[in-house]
């Protein structure tokens, strides 16, 4: 092979990388994730994932073809029409599962401590959640779809909290509530 001919191809790779390669990783990026939308048949949320690699794919040679990887609503209804993509179409951000709950931890405070609830990272502490009785529970032990709902009926708790209130639940035996034993005692004494 000629130099002349190496340098034809280099270039034509390059041309082609340079036109092909982000529009398939920017496919890629946008539709991954998980994802809550109101299902079309039932009005209800669901927890969706689009095939980001099919999107991505299809993305090369023009717009993105949408279709569903898992839905909550599957194996029953694995055929459905998938109406719910024009909700990721229009507005693929704001469906996305970590989108809608750095959002609303956002400006929020911890009723335990008062702490600023900073965002939340993927390998950061992630915050939790207070419920009426005074349990805490992790965003991992929640099913996606139901996160709208826990969201309007819980209250924001930061990750030490989380943690000192799950520990004193589980080992109630070795926790000292400190606002019990001085109860009664003179400040002076103490």
């Amino acid at each position: 092979m000629s130099i002349e001919t190496f340098l034809i191809l280099l270039i034509g790779l390059l041309v082609i990388s340079y036109l092909v390669v982000p529009p398939i990783a920017g496919a890629f990026l946008r539709y991954r994730g998980r994802r809550l939308v109101t299902c079309p048949e039932t009005r209800k949320t669901v927890a969706v994932d689009v095939d980001a690699a099919h999107a991505a794919l299809t993305a090369a040679v023009g717009h993105p073809d949408l279709r569903l990887k898992t839905c909550t609503r599957w194996p029953e209804r694995q055929d459905c029409g998938q109406e719910c993509l024009l909700q990721v179409e229009l507005a693929p951000e704001d469906c996305l599962v970590r989108n809608i709950l750095t959002s609303w931890y956002s400006g929020k405070y911890c009723v335990s401590c008062g702490s600023e609830l900073r965002e939340a990272r993927v390998l950061d502490h992630q915050p939790a959640l207070l419920d009426d009785t005074g349990q805490t529970i992790e965003l991992a032990d929640l099913a996606p779809e139901t996160i709208p709902a826990v969201l309007a009926s819980h209250y924001p708790v930061c990750w030490d909290c989380h943690i000192t209130e799950s520990f004193a639940r589980k080992h109630p035996e070795l926790v000292v509530d400190r606002s019990k034993v001085t109860a009664g005692i003179p400040r002076q004494a103490m």
